[in-house]
């Protein structure tokens, strides 16, 4: 599952790039994905919005099981 996980934040990689900004997985631990935001998006006043509107739907899709996810850079 972690490595399907991994998968899906590459693939939004890219998305995040444009804007200035970044993302990369940290670990996936009791159902919870923890990531590290940098570049514009560690600075980004809607980053809760891109996380859970966003990240966490687009990853929820491929993998149901994950309740949440949680920015470390905060």
């Amino acid at each position: 599952m972690e490595e399907k996980i991994k998968e899906l934040i590459e693939d939004m990689r890219p998305y995040l790039n444009m804007d200035g900004g970044d993302i990369e997985f940290i670990k996936y631990e009791d159902k919870f994905v923890f990531v590290k935001l940098s570049g514009h998006c560690a600075e980004c006043l809607d980053q809760d919005s891109t996380l859970k509107d966003y990240i966490l739907e687009m990853l929820k899709t491929e993998v149901p099981e994950i309740e949440g996810i949680i920015n470390v850079g905060l």
